[in-house]
């Protein structure tokens, strides 16, 4: 693949801006195949290519960081290495994104409802069910908390059945966020200055939404690590058990910050729109 080979691994993870643009151009890329070529599957083609084209970057990350497992003693240092990673993950997903909220916003009406249509039926079915306009409320800590654990465990189970296979839930996730703060920013444009109402936009979703995706990379990337070592035949030694020790404590770290995300969706967003508005 081209694009693989333009893209050097060891190179790219020292330059979390260039993991940034990488989805940035992914997704953008992905936009125009579905605009010109599947044209009413558009809302599924964007996110299929996205995932199609990080695939590879993923894998290799995961690999990577299987491989840190098996040679780091130190848990502490051993974490620190697999943040790098995980920091590259969130810098995909941002660029990712960024596009998909840019051609919300810079695409004519008709067009972003056709590019989008499955992603804002899901916006107004989680509307629906948990909560309408800017504010959500205390008593529903509990949904958006489980509802981002089932997520969570389908990126477990997608990195661990295929590989990096986690990809295309981040790649969905990040056409649904882009999706909504699109149609976010272009309501806001209305009755704010455009650096006013891309404000509001990026406040409404990425306080939490960052650390929601930081929480389901980091399921990945232990679904991710059993899998590998379990490819290479590590299964039931005493470095497989170091492996599964690991990727436990990478499940309860995304635990955690899917806990502290959801009180920053409930306690902390609403807050911050109300304050801008």
């Amino acid at each position: 693949m081209v694009l693989e080979s333009l893209l050097r691994y060891d190179k790219i993870r020292k330059n979390p801006l260039l993991v940034f643009l990488m989805g940035f151009m992914y997704s953008s890329i992905a936009v125009a195949i579905g605009l010109l070529l599947f044209k009413n599957n558009a809302s599924l083609i964007i996110v299929f290519f996205t995932a199609f084209a990080a695939f590879h970057f993923m894998y290799v990350s995961i690999k990577n960081e299987e491989r840190n497992d098996l040679l780091i003693e130190n848990e502490w240092s051993l974490l620190k290495e697999h943040s790098k990673t995980i920091a590259l993950f969130v810098f995909l997903f941002l660029g990712c994104f960024a596009a998909f909220t840019l051609w919300a916003v810079l695409l004519p009406e008709n067009v972003v409802n056709s590019l989008f249509s499955v992603q804002h039926q899901t916006i107004s079915n989680l509307n629906a069910s948990v909560a309408s306009g800017s504010a959500i409320y205390p008593k529903y800590i509990a949904s958006i908390f489980f509802n981002n654990v089932k997520v969570l465990i389908f990126c477990i189970l997608f990195s661990f059945l295929y590989g990096a296979g986690a990809i295309f839930i981040l790649a969905w996730n990040a056409s649904v966020g882009g999706a909504f703060i699109g149609n976010f920013i272009r309501t806001k444009l209305l009755a704010y200055s455009s650096v006013h109402a891309i404000g509001l936009g990026l406040v409404r979703y990425l306080p939490h939404g960052v650390l929601e995706m930081g929480a389901y990379f980091v399921g990945a990337l232990a679904g991710g690590i059993i899998s590998v070592a379990v490819i290479r035949h590590d299964f039931g030694s005493k470095k497989f058990f170091k492996i599964i020790f690991d990727s436990s404590e990478l499940i309860m770290i995304a635990l955690l910050l899917l806990f502290l995300a959801t009180l920053v969706e409930v306690f902390i967003t609403p807050s911050l729109v109300a304050f801008l508005m």
